[in-house]
């Protein structure tokens, strides 16, 4: 154990989480895909065991390689990746696949990517050094301006294909500005701005035929969810996923039907990817799905201990910025899959099937480590310096209190 940890700096708590995601995405992808497998690839289902397999090491390593550059790398090209993701959104929006009436992905060399995956984690990078660099004039309005018109423009890039993105972006980089010390009077004010952008851009969209489908998508999602008159209009096919999921879960009962037994597999779509939290409840029951969530939330409050444990500005803002986003992240697939809120496109954070969003999320990972590895080194190295100088010099403390014994 000694010996990894010499090659794997950071908290070894945060790798360990990692290790058992990496597992976990492995034994439940397995399983979740063995229908697609039957009627694609004949019943050969070690072909999608094999492909998560290559996906989850090649992000365990990639959250490996990131993790061994200094953070104050990374602080520096946080600009440079930031106005580099722009440029990346607008070709996927308007090159990009479609699907579902969105485009959300480009090809590089075969592979399939999703650039509002690179998006958020450079946003997230921006975030944080405008927040450390600033932190003297961060009440400032201009200093405010300049961070949250990039957050503004990527979010409204990625609005009209991924909503669920933006919108989760947005919260995460407000909560971050909240904790950086921004002024409350600048967040509110942009969060009552956000909404009535949200309601012109429908309103234009509905006038002009501009992503017409994916306006009627969200509206459609939307009513089902409440439950109101206009629900009622909804037919089986638009409530077919939420049912689907939420029959999963109310059959996996408390310790679940057994590894690879789960049969909504056959019925949810994409199994193995938005609903495979749905699918570790059937499976695993109560008890699994609790440990899931329990690990995220572990992860959120390792952000806290570390961030309490450091001084230096950007590694704690940048460890709490992409922990946040994780985290939220995750929230999000699971209370889809429960029916706590709307269907959405999220998947689980380093256990849905994905190549892009493990190989991101293990880059994630591996910033995290890289900004946890720098907040213990030179804290110890001062800390054993300054202890020398104490054992060296004698305390002054303890010479006037011995004058003092002196003097009675």
């Amino acid at each position: 154990m000694n010996r990894l940890l010499k090659y794997f700096k950071g908290d070894p708590v945060i790798w360990a989480m990692l290790v058992v995601l990496a597992v976990v995405s492995i034994l439940v992808v397995y399983s979740a895909t063995g229908t697609l497998a039957y009627s694609k690839y004949h019943g050969e289902t070690f072909r999608f065991l094999l492909k998560q397999l290559f996906f989850v090491f090649s992000g365990v390593g990639i959250a490996y390689v990131v993790h061994l550059l200094d953070v104050k790398y990374y602080q520096k090209m946080s600009k440079v990746l930031v106005w580099l993701s722009i440029p990346l959104l607008v070709l996927t929006m308007a090159m990009g696949a479609n699907l579902n009436d969105a485009a959300r992905w480009i090809s590089i060399g075969g592979v399939t990517f999703q650039t509002s995956d690179f998006a958020k984690v450079a946003l997230i990078m921006y975030v944080a050094h405008m927040l450390a660099v600033h932190q003297n004039d961060i009440k400032d309005w201009r200093v405010y301006a300049k961070i949250i018109a990039v957050v503004g423009v990527i979010c409204l890039i990625i609005l009209p294909n991924n909503f669920s993105t933006a919108a989760m972006l947005g919260l995460v980089c407000v909560v971050l500005m909240f904790i950086g010390r921004v002024s409350t009077k600048h967040l509110l004010i942009t969060g009552a701005g956000a909404v009535a952008l949200f309601v012109i851009f429908v309103f234009v969209a509905q006038l002009t035929g501009f992503q017409k489908h994916r306006i009627a998508t969200w509206e459609k999602r939307y009513h089902t969810f409440v439950g109101d008159s206009k629900a009622k209009k909804a037919t089986k096919d638009d409530t077919f996923q939420a049912d689907q999921s939420k029959i999963a879960v109310a059959t996996g009962g408390i310790f679940g039907k057994g590894p690879g037994n789960s049969t909504q597999r056959n019925y949810l779509p994409h199994p193995y990817s938005d609903f495979i939290y749905a699918i570790i409840i059937e499976e695993y029951g109560l008890i699994g799905g609790s440990i899931i969530l329990l690990i995220y939330l572990a992860l959120l409050y390792r952000a806290g201990v570390i961030v309490k444990k450091t001084d230096k500005t950007y590694p704690a803002f940048l460890t709490m910025g992409l922990i946040l986003l994780l985290v939220v992240q995750a929230l999000i697939n699971m209370g889809v899959a429960v029916g706590v809120f709307p269907v959405t496109g999220q998947t689980l954070p380093f256990v849905s099937m994905g190549g892009s969003s493990i190989w991101m999320t293990g880059a994630v990972f591996g910033l995290i480590q890289s900004a946890t590895r720098q907040i213990d080194a030179p804290k110890s190295s001062s800390d054993g310096g300054d202890a020398k100088k104490k054992k060296e010099e004698p305390s002054s403390e303890v010479d006037e209190h011995k004058e003092e014994l002196v003097n009675e």
